[in-house]
């Protein structure tokens, strides 16, 4: 029963796409076959691929590559990234050549673990914010909220609630996630493509920074010298903390399909832990291939705050290097619970 419980936590919309191929191209003279009838791999599987020449051309070579890289006719997809991936068959024949596409998705192995948690402490919190982004920096809270002219960034006092810096955002903005590198302060903004960068200390705006091919900002985190970008979709970015150009991404899969709406976001001992949007618990993501490792039910929790109109859903994930404990809260909760997880 646990492991359908998960599915009302978080991932009620596990979503399996279907894979064509060809993509448009000019239709080619040749088919690309793999060994799985809807294209559809687990990551322990081995790929293999055949190619159809029903004109019986003379084929001098072919090349195949999945993802960029190259592979042969026999690969094991072990240490692939999850999710949608492109297979290119480069065909050599009469002095000419044609690549063929062919999509294919790779799912995890393995369902994910389910995870409790046990509190250890409970701290105010303001019952105005609507929170989006949560980090800890030298043992002080920063908070990012939403809502257009209530979004704010704010540094904060976490045993006490105090607010002890406050910068709030323009009335055309709705601020998202936040994270801290390098003395620096990275918000994001929701569907305008902009995020903004604050000095640590005092909150004055340096710069701001455009998306690329992601369309919208929802959570950030990072890794010393990678930052990590939501957007919504079952894709995070990783962007170059220098330029902040996305450079790559993972699609957020399980053994069932993808995982949208990754929201905010904490790298905690090499993995992500992420909230996903208007679900109550949160999903520990690996951060090289997409998979969904483990899934923490925090559902409880929102009966333990004021019950009010405004009251939310669960959504704020910080983890504290001076205490190694994880902080969560939500949107206009008045409690911030510091808490252990339980690996059941």
């Amino acid at each position: 029963m646990k492991f359908f419980k998960y599915l009302t936590i978080i991932f009620l919309s596990l979503i399996i796409m279907g894979c064509g191929s060809n993509n448009g191209q000019k239709k080619s003279d040749f088919k690309l076959n793999t060994n799985s009838k809807n294209n559809t791999f687990s990551n322990s599987d081995t790929l293999k691929l055949s190619l159809e020449n029903p004109k019986n051309h003379t084929i001098d070579s072919i090349s195949y590559s999945l993802d960029g890289r190259k592979i042969g006719v026999s690969t094991a997809l072990n240490n692939f990234k999850l999710g949608k991936q492109t297979i290119v068959a480069t065909v050599y024949f009469n002095s000419e050549q044609q690549s063929i596409n062919e999509n294919i998705i790779i799912l995890n192995n393995e369902q994910p673990k389910i995870y409790t948690y046990k509190i250890i402490n409970e701290y105010p919190h303001d019952i105005t914010s609507y929170t989006q982004g949560l980090e800890f920096f030298n043992d002080t809270l920063y908070e990012s909220t939403g809502q257009y002219k209530e979004s704010k960034l704010r540094k904060v006092d976490y045993k006490t609630g105090e607010i002890l810096k406050n910068v709030n955002l323009a009335d055309e903005y709705f601020g998202e996630g936040l994270t801290i590198l390098n003395n620096k302060i990275y918000q994001l903004t929701w569907r305008k493509g902009i995020g903004f960068i604050y000095d640590v200390n005092t909150f004055k705006k340096l710069n701001n920074f455009k998306y690329g091919t992601s369309k919208e900002g929802w959570g950030l985190c990072h890794n010393n010298n990678i930052i990590y970008k939501s957007d919504g979709t079952e894709k995070i970015w990783t962007l170059n903390p220098e330029t902040l150009v996305e450079q790559d991404y993972i699609q957020v899969y399980t053994n069932k399909g993808k995982i949208t709406e990754i929201n905010e976001m904490e790298y905690i001992d090499g993995e992500i832990y992420a909230n996903r949007y208007q679900k109550e618990g949160v999903a520990i993501i690996n951060p090289k291939n997409g998979a969904v490792i483990a899934v923490i039910d925090f559902s409880p929790l929102k009966k333990l705050v004021t019950q009010h109109k405004g009251l939310d859903v669960l959504n704020g994930i910080a983890y504290n290097p001076k205490t190694k404990t994880i902080f969560v809260t939500g949107k206009r909760w008045d409690k911030l619970f510091e808490v252990e997880i339980v690996e059941n």
